[in-house]
């Protein structure tokens, strides 16, 4: 009997659905976790790679290229709470998955996250340094979003899934929750591949600075997960050996806001900007 369920959705993502896949059945039989993964407008083999990778795993194909139809499609092929939100490239073990559900099967809170590990190996000294900085950040320590993984109870469920769709999902996840209702674990670790090259990195902060700034239009975010001038000179006095990583960080952080403007203005909050180094 499923004692969580996994809704994965997945857009083209042929090169990392097989290790996202086996590394959830690590530490787990095989009839624990319900796992769905919804194909969205995918253009690859996607669907095939991840029936080969899990055979276990129920495999759903739709048209619609949009990662919030996929969810919830998802949400709609599953009855089984605890349910883990879980990103196609991210790499999460069966065995922490469980840990992540223990803090809400005791009900002691709604939501839980792991700990990430964001492996620098082939990463460009720029994109290394902005991840130091990123880290480091008190939101970002705290906050649920940037995993990759979000868990719900099924009263936190109903609670998300009352909120606008939106391009930020795992903010709005870990914004609709104080510090009492969520958890990062620390004995569970979600492995987030980073973006190797400082194009790509950019890249992908433009979507996210995209998606940060219609969650605050739609008032959702909360004001302490935006990392202002205080929090950075703050860092810059408590972390000095972070003092040089800082102007990379604020560079990637200003391109990100210049060429999210387009979008903005433009109300288009579809368009995925996505890095592909990560994925390779």
């Amino acid at each position: 009997m499923a004692v969580a369920s996994v809704i994965i959705p997945a857009h083209n993502e042929a090169a990392t659905i097989g290790r996202n896949l086996r590394a959830l059945r690590e530490g787990t039989s095989g009839a624990e976790l319900d796992v769905v993964v919804v194909c969205n407008g995918c253009t690859d083999h996607t669907a095939e790679a991840a029936r080969q990778a899990d055979p276990q795993a129920r495999v759903i194909e739709i048209q619609q290229p949009s990662k919030a139809e996929a969810v919830r499609v998802g949400n709609a092929a599953t009855d089984v709470f605890p349910r883990i939100h879980l990103d196609a490239d991210i790499e999460l073990t069966g065995a922490a998955a469980l840990r992540l559900i223990e803090p809400i099967t005791a009900e002691q809170v709604l939501a839980t996250a792991p700990r990430r590990d964001v492996p620098r190996t082939g990463c460009s000294r720029w994109v290394r340094w902005y991840y130091d900085v990123w880290e480091a950040l008190p939101q970002v320590e705290s906050g649920l979003f940037g995993r990759g993984v979000v868990v719900l109870s099924e009263q936190a469920q109903a609670r998300v899934s009352a909120l606008p769709r939106m391009m930020s999902d795992d903010l709005g996840m870990s914004d609709s929750f104080s510090g009492t209702e969520r958890r990062v674990v620390p004995g569970a670790v979600a492995v987030v591949h980073p973006p190797r090259t400082l194009r790509d990195l950019v890249r992908r902060r433009v979507r996210i600075a995209t998606g940060n700034a219609q969650a605050g239009r739609l008032g959702v975010r909360r004001p302490a997960s935006r990392t202002g001038v205080r929090t950075l000179l703050g860092l810059a006095v408590s972390r000095p050996g972070l003092a040089l990583r800082l102007p990379v960080f604020v560079a990637v952080h200003v391109a990100a806001q210049l060429g999210a403007r387009r979008a903005l203005k433009a109300g288009d909050f579809t368009t995925w900007q996505r890095d592909e180094s990560s994925r390779t």
